[in-house]
């Protein structure tokens, strides 16, 4: 069973579950006229003015309007040093993350080098042996293939200590990451990271992916000044925008503007038939159509595939379907995944029973935070547990595993209002010996304590989550974009609104209104398909993961969806939440 170390003042009681306020958001009406005026159909001004959109120039997603990479501190050194090594033939050996973004990150890099003539492989470690980033041991497992350079992606920000060996042994350390950095900056020959001290570029939310992928665009414009594509043509860096749109979305970063673009120019080439052959096998193996994928494809579909393999087995496997050109083997590689991210489930849904089980005792009101270890969790799915703790309850979680040599490692996902990593640079300052290491961002990180300390850790987080946020904090909200008028539900407003990029920050459209249950009936014995009556009129809804029969009227948060069955489609509304009308 889950070990979860009890805190002073906490009772025992019969679980209450966090109570759910059904709000609206607010839209304001100048910027809803003007984008009426504009001529954006109503539903969807309404949907973007309230995301803050308040001209149309924020919603352009041309190439055109991408952010120059001028401002990224460091990238025109680090383009100068690829290109001299590029032209003195040097190799390069590419350090990944074992996350989606990792993967995608390594890919761009491979890709993107290789079309440039550099002489370049990766390594990425295999979470259960190493752990994360450019530690010592993988400085050392790198040095067996001896490259003049390494390259990280998605990492490297916090490793001091592998830089600084890899430094020792002659080797170049070029880091490109996106996370936030600590106290103290690794030795490494060139950083480039929008978060770093000192760096000037507007979009602080690239994902690792996207880093790379500009490091790329700083390089061709440096070969170019070199002469280098006077008797050949320049490489089509955009040709990796399907790559980059799904580390982008995979990796939860915030869906700014400079973010959008970047993963819709990727959507759109996935639906005209350029993605390279991994993610058309990834999506065939999952049943999507590419020529409607939608970002929601990318983060609950694609990504969970890719990252399957990082945390079962080993991400290499991962990075090889998006490496090869060959469309036999991605399949092949692709079903694999596939296998892999069923085997995830199953183990998930273990974990979830056994932590819900001992949580069954305890009342969530009286805590602000939730740290579980079991010893026969799975390394690679606590974040995922994390996270789906974090929903239900509405509370900081942080999901721990059993490692070596007596350390457990934790996996946290955050509410809004406590950001993350703060929380944790929080705990390490007041108990210097209590965290081992740690990293992250607002929403998610990582960490290493001693096992023994884990009712320590749980204390001084607990401490630090109730310093960081107020009782309301803790009151679960769902927003909506209101009730949606009778006009707008229809198969074109919900085609129209899956066209659009949402994610992270930007979140996709969902509405609320009263209806009255004509029909109900349980369908894989776990699920509900509904046909409702909104003011009248009737369309089909499902209530997926609920099988208890609903009262006659109720009051629903839903998102519009296409539902496809024998080659015709329909409108269907997914139920997200559901109360008793009152």
């Amino acid at each position: 069973m889950p070990q979860f170390a009890t805190l002073a003042g906490i009772s025992s009681i019969p679980n209450r579950r966090p109570m759910t306020a059904i709000t609206p958001r607010d839209i304001p009406a100048p910027a809803l006229q003007y984008l009426l005026d504009s001529g954006y159909p109503p539903a969807l001004a309404r949907v973007y003015a309230a995301r803050g959109i308040a001209d149309s120039k924020e919603l352009d997603t041309a190439l055109g309007a991408l952010l120059p990479f001028d401002e990224l501190k460091g990238v025109h050194e680090m383009a100068r040093q690829l290109a001299d090594a590029i032209a003195a033939r040097k190799q390069i050996l590419v350090i990944a993350d074992y996350d989606a973004d990792g993967a995608t990150a390594c890919t761009v890099a491979v890709r993107g080098l290789r079309s440039f003539g550099a002489r370049v492989d990766f390594i990425v470690p295999n979470r259960f042996e190493y752990g994360y980033g450019l530690t010592p041991e993988i400085v050392h497992l790198a040095a067996q293939q001896s490259p003049d350079i390494l390259l990280t992606v998605d990492n490297g920000i916090a490793s001091v200590d592998g830089v600084t060996e890899a430094n020792r042994l002659g080797m170049q350390v070029l880091v490109t990451d996106h996370h936030l950095p600590g106290d103290t900056l690794p030795d490494a020959a060139c950083i480039v990271n929008p978060n770093q001290p000192g760096c000037t570029f507007p979009c602080k939310h690239l994902a690792g992916v996207g880093v790379i992928f500009y490091v790329l665009l700083a390089l061709r414009a440096e070969l170019r000044t070199r002469g280098a594509f006077a008797d050949r043509p320049e490489p089509r860096l955009a040709d990796l925008l399907d790559i980059v749109a799904l580390g982008t979305v995979a990796d939860v970063v915030k869906l700014d503007q400079n973010n959008r673009i970047l993963v819709q120019q990727g959507l759109l080439r996935i639906r005209a038939g350029r993605a390279c052959p991994g993610i058309n096998a990834l999506l065939q193996v999952a049943r999507k159509n590419p020529e409607r994928v939608s970002s929601q494809d990318l983060g609950f579909t694609v990504g969970p595939r890719l990252n399957a393999a990082g945390r079962l087995d080993d991400m290499s496997l991962g990075i090889a379907c998006l490496l090869t050109d060959d469309p036999a083997t991605a399949l092949r590689i692709a079903t694999q995944l596939d296998a892999l991210n069923r085997e995830r489930r199953s183990i998930e849904a273990d974990m979830q029973d056994s932590a819900l089980a001992t949580l069954e005792q305890y009342d969530p009101q009286d805590r602000y935070s939730l740290a579980l270890f079991d010893e026969n969790w799975h390394q690679g799915v606590i974040g995922i547990l994390a996270s789906r703790l974090k929903d239900k309850f509405h509370r900081p979680v942080i999901a721990f595993a059993r490692a070596n040599n007596g350390e457990i490692k934790g996996s946290g996902r955050s509410i809004s209002g406590l950001h993350l990593r703060d929380a944790l640079d929080l705990v390490s300052k007041r108990h210097p010996a209590l965290i081992r290491k740690f990293g992250g961002h607002a929403a998610a990180a990582g960490l290493s304590i001693a096992e023994v300390d884990l009712a320590d850790f749980t204390a001084a987080f607990e401490q630090a989550a109730r310093d960081m946020l107020d009782a309301k904090d803790l009151a679960r909200r769902i927003e909506t974009d209101g009730a949606l008028a009778q006009q707008d539900m229809t198969l074109e407003v919900a085609h129209l609104l899956d066209e659009q990029v949402w994610g992270q920050g930007f979140p996709a459209p969902q509405f609320s209104n009263d209806f009255a249950v004509m029909n109900q009936r349980v369908v894989g014995e776990k699920h509900l398909k509904l046909r409702l009556s909104a003011n009248g009129q009737p369309v089909e809804a499902m209530l997926f993961g609920h099988n208890e029969e609903l009262p006659e009227h109720i009051h629903a948060v839903y998102s519009l969806s296409v539902n496809e069955y024998n080659g015709s489609q329909s409108l269907q509304l997914l139920i997200r939440h559901w109360q008793t009308k009152e």
